[in-house]
């Protein structure tokens, strides 16, 4: 039994059983980020953000603030530990299904036809700390799990089915929000290759192959569990893709080989050093006229203080070790440090794109973002934009 709305030639077979905990999990995690989010939300601006203005005499100034009379309040604590608790759950569940029928995926995977695209692994590659020694957002063993067996997909699975489980829809839908942004700011691009470097399973590369037809489209990861499944699934779905395992700090290709780079919410899940030397990479890719985009969530100076409280909380109970640090970080400073020019580089803000490519809003603009607005996470991503 399967999903039909996500089947693809890798999709893991699910039981009864199976899909009724799924669904179980997904109304959890639904509420917890509707009605407990926004209980927490209420709560900080009703009684607890009142209460501190009150007896100081002046509002909270920053997260650390916010922290500090927040972490003690049992409510807090409740909403907190429900997170933690819900994102462990949805590992486990995930992990169950595919453990029983792995041997299946993996010989899946090594026998698919590869009439399209390509996979080329590189089992000398040295795997990043920031990879290899951090079970990015609790998921167990991490991208590059291999499962002990040398054509493993386990990681590719697991984080596929963990991403249909953490936000239905969501298939592709960063790929969409990037391409979007690019065809309303840049409509006269026409990209003959394009590159999309920490592709994980190529779910947003895929989606380049439908905006761009015309164009090749190569995904870069350092996973190579992830790489294999991502190839046989694309492959599955008809989409040509060359993947290929390799660092982004240093990839092998020429100067000036890609019309377009781009990224989704990879950049805090690197480093600071790391982040840098890509940008530098990122630059050396591009043609002449080349654009590069990565998205990721806002930065600190685009969204309230309080939520400002709530993506602090992804490095302290979500395995996110450099998502603060990057929330900080002078992002066109970077981008200037790797040879952008500074009219030719900027930092923005850009919409959500829904599955089929609607927007879920529009409240975040170029404009609100030139006029220092601040919005709440999940209205739209922050993307770093460099023309060569």
């Amino acid at each position: 039994m399967t999903n039909k709305a996500y089947d693809h030639g890798m999709t893991p077979e699910m039981n009864h059983d199976e899909i009724a905990r799924e669904h179980a999990v997904r109304a959890m995690r639904f509420h917890l980020y509707s009605q407990v989010s926004q209980g927490t939300r209420g709560y900080f601006t009703n009684i607890v953000a009142p209460e501190f203005e009150k007896a100081s005499g002046r509002a909270l100034k920053d997260r650390q603030e916010v922290r500090k009379v927040m972490q003690e309040r049992p409510y807090v604590q409740l909403h907190l530990s429900l997170q933690r608790s819900v994102q462990e759950v949805m590992w486990n569940t995930v992990i169950e299904n595919i453990e029983r029928q792995l041997p299946a995926l993996n010989q899946r995977a090594k026998d698919c036809e590869r009439k399209l695209g390509s996979l080329v692994l590189d089992d000398q590659l040295e795997i990043p700390r920031y990879v290899a020694n951090v079970d990015i957002h609790c998921m167990p063993g991490g991208y590059d799990y291999d499962a002990d067996h040398p054509d493993s997909v386990a990681a590719g699975a697991i984080y596929d089915r963990g991403i249909s489980m953490y936000q239905r829809g969501a298939e592709g839908a960063l790929g969409l929000s990037v391409i979007a942004y690019l065809q309303k700011n840049f409509p006269a691009l026409k990209a003959k290759k394009v590159l999309d470097i920490g592709c994980t399973i190529g779910m947003s590369a895929q989606r380049y192959c439908d905006a761009f037809p015309d164009a090749e489209v190569y995904a870069i990861d350092v996973a190579a569990p992830c790489l294999r499944y991502g190839h046989a699934r694309a492959e599955s779905l008809g989409k040509k893709i060359y993947f290929s395992q390799q660092n982004a700090e240093h990839t092998n290709f020429s100067d000036g080989t890609f019309d377009v780079v781009v990224s989704t919410i990879l950049a805090h899940e690197t480093s600071t050093t790391a982040w840098q030397n890509i940008l530098t990479e990122c630059r050396r890719l591009l043609k002449p006229g080349g654009v590069m985009v990565h998205a990721d969530l806002p930065q600190f100076a685009d969204i309230d203080v309080y939520s400002q409280f709530l993506f602090g909380n992804e490095t302290r109970y979500n395995n996110e070790p450099f998502w603060t640090t990057f929330r900080g970080m002078n992002l066109k400073a970077a981008m200037e440090t790797a040879g952008f020019a500074p009219d030719q580089c900027f930092v923005d803000l850009a919409p959500m794109a829904g599955n089929e490519g609607g927007f879920t809003n529009t409240k975040v603009t170029t404009t609100s973002r030139a006029q220092g607005a601040k919005t709440a996470p999940g209205f739209g991503w922050g993307v770093q934009v460099g023309i060569k």
